[in-house]
C-alpha cells in the first residue's frame, strides 16, 4: 500500500496535466501538416508560363546522362559503383543537399551486399517534401546483359534532366521551409534471384522505416516524423518506350492524376508535345492492378503515392531488349514536359517575370 502526501499530490497532478497538454499539442500539430497536404492547390500557369517551362527541354543531357548510366548496374559491382558515385556528383553539381541511406542486407546468390540509397533536397529543413524517385540499379541475369533502359535508367536520367533544367526556377525552394522538393534513387529494388518479400526493395523498405523512426522539428517547433512530412511519393519506372502510357492506381491520388493529365491536355493544345494527338501518355482510367514496387513500404506506412509506372508493361521488360533500341526520346521529352510544368504548379514557382520575357522575345 502506499499514499501520497498533498505536495506530492499535486507534483504528481501537474506532470499529468503537463503531459496530456504537449500530446494534445503534437496531435494537433499532426493534424495541421495532414489538413496542409489534403488541402495542398496548385497554382495556375498561364499559357505563355507554360511555353517557357516547355522550353526548357534539353535532349542532349539527358543523353549525356544515359551514356553515363545505362550500363548493367547490379548492386555490389564496379558499374554498381560507377553509377552509384555519377548520380551523387551530378546532383552536388547542381547545388543539391545530398545525402546517403547506407546499409547492408543479406541476398540470394550474392550474400551480405551493401546497398546505398541517394536523397537529394534543396532545403533538408522543410516541413513538407513533394517526393519524386526511381531506382538506379539493374536486374541480375546469370548469361544475359541486362541494362534496363525503361528499368529504370531513364526515369533516373529524367530526375537529372529535371533537376539541371530547372535549376534557376527550383532555386527558389532554397529559403522555403513549408514545402519543398525532394529526389530519390533506391537501390535494390529489383530481386537477385526470385520477387519475394525478403528479395525485393531492399532501398525502399530500409528507408521507409529509417523515416519512420526519424523525428524532427518543423517550423512550429513541434516534432514530425520524416514519412509524415511527405506529400506524396511520385514513383517513376518502365518509362521511355514508345507504348509508355499511365493509369490512375490509387483513389488518395487521383486528383493529381488527373492535374497531369489536363496539363499533357495542355501542352498538346498548344502544340508543345511531340507525340501524335491521338496518343495519350495519362490516360483517364482506374487500374485495379496490384503492382509491387518501391512504394509498398511507404504506402503500408500511410504515404499517399502516385506510381508513374508504363500500364501494360514493355513487352521488353526483364529482358536483354530493354536497352538504348528501344527508347523514344520524343516520349521521354514529353513526360518530362509534363512533369516540368506539374512541379512549377505544385511547388508555386515564380516565372511570371521570366516567361513573359521569353513569350515576348518569341513573338517578335
Amino acid at each position: 500500500m502506499s499514499c501520497y502526501s498533498e505536495n506530492e499530490f499535486c507534483v504528481n497532478h501537474i506532470f499529468q496535466l503537463y503531459e496530456l497538454v504537449y500530446m494534445k499539442i503534437i496531435a494537433i500539430s499532426k493534424i495541421y501538416i495532414i489538413h496542409l497536404k489534403k488541402n495542398h492547390r496548385t497554382q495556375q500557369l498561364s499559357n505563355s508560363e507554360i511555353r517557357y517551362v516547355a522550353g526548357l527541354s534539353n535532349v542532349k543531357y539527358t543523353n549525356e546522362v544515359l551514356n553515363n548510366i545505362l550500363i548493367p548496374r547490379v548492386v555490389g559491382t564496379p558499374n554498381h559503383e560507377k553509377v552509384f558515385q555519377y548520380i551523387k556528383k551530378e546532383l552536388q553539381n547542381l547545388g543539391w543537399n545530398t545525402d546517403i541511406d547506407e546499409f547492408e542486407n543479406n541476398t540470394p546468390i550474392f550474400g551480405r551486399l551493401k546497398f546505398r540509397n541517394i536523397i537529394a533536397t534543396l532545403n533538408p529543413n522543410a516541413d513538407r517534401y513533394l517526393v519524386l524517385a526511381c531506382h538506379y540499379d539493374s536486374k541480375y541475369f546469370e548469361k544475359e546483359v541486362f541494362v534496363g533502359a525503361t528499368d529504370s535508367a531513364v526515369p533516373c536520367a529524367m530526375l537529372l534532366n529535371l533537376a539541371k533544367e530547372l535549376k534557376n526556377e527550383l532555386g527558389q525552394l532554397k529559403d522555403n521551409r513549408n514545402l519543398n522538393l525532394k529526389l530519390v534513387f533506391f537501390d535494390g529494388e529489383e530481386a537477385f534471384h526470385q520477387w519475394g518479400p525478403n528479395d525485393s526493395i531492399y532501398g525502399a523498405k530500409h528507408l521507409a522505416e529509417v523515416y519512420g523512426s526519424t523525428v524532427s522539428s518543423i517550423k512550429s517547433g513541434e516534432s514530425v516524423s520524416e514519412l509524415e512530412k511527405m506529400d506524396m511519393l511520385v514513383l517513376l519506372d518502365l518509362i521511355g518506350h514508345r507504348g509508355t502510357k499511365f493509369l490512375s492506381h490509387f483513389s488518395q491520388t487521383e486528383k493529381w492524376f488527373i492535374r497531369l493529365a489536363e496539363i499533357e491536355d495542355n501542352l498538346s493544345s498548344l502544340g508543345l508535345m511531340k507525340k501524335p494527338k491521338n496518343q495519350r501518355y495519362f490516360v483517364r482510367r482506374a487500374s485495379h492492378s496490384y503492382i509491387e514496387d518501391d512504394h509498398i513500404p511507404f504506402m503500408q506506412r500511410d504515404v499517399p503515392i502516385l506510381h508513374l509506372i508504363s500500364t501494360p508493361f514493355p513487352n521488353e521488360w526483364h529482358t536483354p531488349q530493354d536497352d538504348r533500341s528501344i527508347i523514344d526520346m520524343n516520349t521521354v521529352e514529353d513526360i518530362n514536359n509534363i512533369l516540368r510544368v506539374f512541379l512549377m504548379e505544385y511547388l508555386h514557382i515564380y516565372l511570371k517575370d521570366k516567361s513573359e520575357e521569353i513569350f515576348m522575345e518569341k513573338e517578335l
